[in-house]
This record gives C-alpha cells, structure tokens and sequence, in this order.
C-alpha cells in the first residue's frame, strides 16, 4: 500500500502546484498567463470562492477589467514600486468603432465585479497633465479594498463610481492634480498618503442625499508639490457630497477656506463637509467656510468602521 500512497501523493502535489501556477502572471513568460486580462478572463463567472492572482514583477501595459459578473478576486502584485499597471486612456479619445471615451470610460482599469481586492501594485494612468479627465481606477464594485496600493496620474484618477457601494484603502499612495478622488462611493482612506501636482481640488464627491457617509480620510498625510499652494480639500459633484477628514496632517497647499463651491452657492446648503483634529500648516479651523463643520470628539467618533463600512471587514483576506 505504501507505493501507492506515495505515488497518489505525489499526483497530488503536483496538481496543486500546477493549479497555483494557473492563477501566476509574469510578463516575462514564465508563467501560464502573460497579462492580467488573461487570468482575469479564467475567473469562472459569479464565483463564490476568492481566487488569489499573484502578478510578478513587471510593467503591465493593458487595459484591465473585472467583469461584473466576476467577484472575489485578489490582485496580488510584489509591490508597488514593482508590479505596475497602466494605459493611457482620456477621455475624448475616439475609438475605432466610432465611440469616444469620457468620465465613465476612460479608465485603465475597470473594477465591476465584487469583493474584489489589491494588495502591493500600482495603478496609474500616463495619459498626461494637457490630457483632461484620464482615469488611473474606475470601481463600480462593493467591498473594494486596497492595500499598500499607488494610484497615479493627473486629472479624475480614482474614480469610485459605485452609488452606495463601499471601498476601503490602507496605507496607499493616490497623486493627481484635479478631482482626483471623485464619486458617489462610500469610501474610508486609512493611513494614506494624498498628493497634489497642481493648484486644484483633492476631491469631488457625489454621494447621494441619503448616503450617511461619502469619503472618509482617517489618519492621512496630504502634501503636494513644490510651488503648489492652492488646493481645497474637496468641491462638490453633486449637492450633497459628504467627506470628512478625521486627524489629518494638512500641507500649507491647503486653502485657509478649506473648501469649495465650485460656483454654486447652492451647494453651500447641502454639501456635508468636516474636519476632526486636522494639524499641520493647512489646518485653519477659524478661517474655514462657515458651511463646512469642525466636529466635536463626540460627532468623531460616530465614525467607525462598522458605521462606514456595515458588517464588512476588509482586513480580512
């Protein structure tokens, strides 16, 4: 009997090697898929099990989608400095099939499907500063969540589009010049790094009026360029676009107002804009528009995960 059982076990090592090589990309050819797209494209539809995608080193010049119809995929890079994806859409750009590119599809990487998850890669978008809206990451999927991520480009680069749904992004780095975290997510940064390369705006929500949270920065550090020195936390998309900065660490590029109207008074009204200990040369709680708020220990600490985020944890693999 022993042979035997040697030799079932040995089939069986071998099969589970072999199935782990499957979900490998290397852009060198040393593994079963050379692009993302391909083993992305191998996720059986409306999976129930995470399938865990490791992309070695390399630049991935693609454009990336994860079909709706596919949930519980991790991309797992070798680090952000390491494993990078991009394209260069913009929008206006026109397709040979006659369409042209705008806001909604304009990105290098699309993310539809759910429980979808990024640990140690580097999103970015190249099309250039004179591009217009060029989108590093469209995520229409619910429990998003990015780990020691970079998200690069200028304009509109981290588009989170999913109205109610939630997004959660640890110890990142996201850089761009206008708007470049927009959308009408639920969405709580944790530890991040937000930098700015042009005089603009960090922010443009549109969360819905019955929304309770929109983006939540905790814990973040936002710096920007040298020479910039205009940049508002935040302008808003839709009229009631909510974002809170709670014990952030403001740069001097940051406005003594704070925030911006983007030529509606009206907005004034309904944007949900506030800040909880900010500190730093940006943080001026005095000079602040009088329609944004300064919350009391007690407000900030309605804002919990479980608050932000529900039941969902996204630390859990």
């Amino acid at each position: 009997m022993r042979p035997l059982i040697f030799i079932f076990s040995f089939f069986a090592l071998s099969f589970s090697a072999d199935a782990q090589k499957k979900w490998t990309v290397a852009k060198d050819g040393t593994a079963k898929y050379k692009t993302i797209q391909e083993a992305l494209d191998a996720v059986p539809y409306n999976n129930n099990k995470r399938i865990v995608i490791q992309i070695k080193e390399g630049v991935y010049n693609e454009l990336v989608t994860v079909d709706a119809r596919k949930h519980f995929i991790t991309l797992k890079g070798s680090g952000r400095d390491k494993t990078i994806i991009y394209y260069n859409n913009h929008a206006g750009t026109r397709l040979e099939n006659g369409d042209t590119l705008n806001t909604w599809t304009c990105a290098a990487t699309f993310i539809y499907g759910n429980d979808f998850r990024a640990e140690d890669i580097s999103f970015q978008n190249n099309a250039g500063m004179k591009a217009g809206q060029a989108v590093a990451v469209r995520v229409e999927g619910t429990r998003a969540a990015f780990l020691h991520c970079d998200f690069k480009g200028f304009q509109d680069v981290l588009f989170l589009s999913g109205n109610g749904s939630k997004q959660y992004f640890k110890n990142c780095n996201i850089e761009g010049t206008t708007d470049f975290i927009f959308g009408a997510s639920t969405a709580l940064f944790d530890s991040c790094h937000i930098h700015s390369k042009k005089n603009s705006h960090v922010t443009a929500a549109s969360t819905n009026s019955i929304i309770p949270y929109g983006f939540v920065f905790r814990n973040c550090t936002l710096t920007a360029d040298s020479g910039i020195n205009k940049v508002s936390l935040g302008r808003p998309w839709s009229p009631a676009a909510s974002v809170t900065y709670l014990n952030c660490w403001l740069g001097a590029h940051i406005i003594p107002e704070g925030w911006n109207n983007w030529k509606n008074p009206s907005n004034e009204l309904t944007a949900r804009y506030a800040e909880y200990n900010s500190v730093g040369p940006g943080a001026n709680s005095v000079a602040r528009v009088s329609w944004s708020r300064q919350l009391s220990s007690e407000q900030a600490q309605l804002f919990t995960n479980q608050n932000i985020l529900g039941n969902w944890n996204p630390l859990q693999p």
